[in-house]
């Protein structure tokens, strides 16, 4: 059975917003400081104060971000996987009949 919505309260670049949650309200009030900060960091950079255009500049950052860590991701696991095939391999020569 799925947990019940928390209230969650959060203010985003100067806009208070109550959410309804159902992980744990901490963890999406931190979210919300990190996209907080990411956006005054943006709008300090950029001399930017429309929030709509800030937003979409923040978005773009973190869809490069997400861009690089799935890339890498991948490398990871195709990695595990070159790894995993070559103990398998390993094990095969040790434990056949000589």
């Amino acid at each position: 059975m799925e947990p019940e919505p928390k209230p969650v309260r959060v203010t985003i670049f100067g806009q208070s917003y109550a959410l309804r949650t159902r992980s744990d309200p901490a963890e999406v009030e931190m979210l919300a400081r990190e996209v907080d900060a990411l956006m005054d960091s943006i709008a300090s950079k950029t001399g930017q104060t429309d929030s709509a255009r800030v937003a979409v500049l923040a978005c773009l950052h973190l869809a490069d971000r997400l861009r690089v860590l799935e890339s890498q991701l991948a490398a990871l696991k195709q990695r595990v996987e070159q790894k995993s095939q070559e103990f398998s391999s390993l094990l095969e020569h040790l434990v056949e009949p000589g």
